[in-house]
């Protein structure tokens, strides 16, 4: 199996469910507290971890207990962390907000994601040079990222780019990104413009991003490449929070191309594990392991879907 790099954000996630969502300056009553390790990168790696990927995870924490916990779940995910530094700034905090139909609204407050930098990168330059994958989000400074990639591009490792928190993206950037995973509104603000799906595709495959996968929640998801475009629909179950649904799809995804799958098959075992994902409340205590996606695939497959 080839390996896979995860470079990006490790936070522990404070929950509540609020219903009604408060309107400003309303104050309501909310209920299912609970603290569960996230962090786009981290969710990653679990994601790519539980299905037996060879993963390691760069990262870095505070010297806290949410940093212990958080490197301790890692491991029980099978990710390797040794990538990950201990900062004197607090762990990353991100508070969400669940909704009664299973939406979710996220702060950030990035404490030690914000000092991922270039550096850091450059003193493990090796770990991502015997990589064959590299998966990249966007929690941690932009020039960070931009590094990372240019720098696989030049190692010819694979690159993945899971654009959220999203925003615009230099041409550089662009130009330096194999698999680019937006859903329908990060596609907007990645190229800061409107436009129909193979408009905008165009244009990024232009700049030099190798194929556009298009991640449409309930509905599936599309791969777009220069010279067409393919619907995977997902699988119909129960919403309930939709936390982490994108992350399990990249890590999935990068799990089914480090075991030489070919696009289709690796983008359709993605949606199932990103499905079962929103069947569960939480970041990572939603991400299922592979004897579960495995399952929900025989399921459909033997109802001809």
């Amino acid at each position: 199996m080839k390996k896979i790099v995860v470079l990006g954000s490790m936070n522990m996630d404070l929950t509540i469910l609020a219903d009604p969502f408060p309107e400003k300056g309303e104050t309501v009553s909310g209920s299912d507290y609970a603290q569960i390790p996230g962090g786009k990168g981290a969710n990653q790696a679990v994601a790519a971890g539980r299905m037996g990927a060879d993963i390691t995870f760069i990262s870095a924490c505070g010297n806290d207990g949410f940093g212990d916990t958080l490197i301790e779940e890692l491991k029980k995910s099978n990710v390797n962390t040794e990538g990950i530094t201990r900062r004197e700034i607090h762990t990353g905090i991100a508070l969400i907000v669940r909704e009664a139909d299973g939406d979710n609204r996220i702060i950030l407050a990035a404490g030690a994601n914000g000092e991922i930098l270039p550096s850091m990168v450059k003193t493990i330059k090796s770990v991502i040079e015997e990589a064959d994958i590299l998966l990249l989000q966007l929690e941690i400074p932009m020039e960070t990222v931009e590094y990372a990639a240019s720098l696989a591009k030049k190692l010819g490792t694979m690159v993945i780019l899971d654009p959220a928190p999203a925003v615009k993206l230099s041409d550089e950037l662009l130009f330096n990104i194999d698999y680019l995973l937006p859903n329908e509104h990060e596609l907007d603000l990645v190229l800061g413009m409107a436009g129909s799906l193979r408009e905008k595709a165009d244009i990024l495959i232009k700049k030099g991003v190798g194929k556009v996968i298009l991640t449409e929640g309930k509905k599936g998801i599309t791969i777009v490449s220069d010279k067409e475009m393919q619907k995977i629909e997902a699988p119909d179950l129960p919403p309930v929070d939709t936390t982490a649904a994108g992350d399990t799809f990249a890590g999935a995804f990068a799990y089914g191309l480090a075991n030489s799958w070919e696009i289709t098959k690796a983008a359709e075992f993605a949606v199932n594990a990103a499905s079962l994902s929103v069947t569960k409340v939480g970041a990572q205590s939603s991400i299922p392991w592979l004897k579960e996606v495995e399952k929900i695939g025989e399921s459909y497959e033997s109802m001809g879907i």
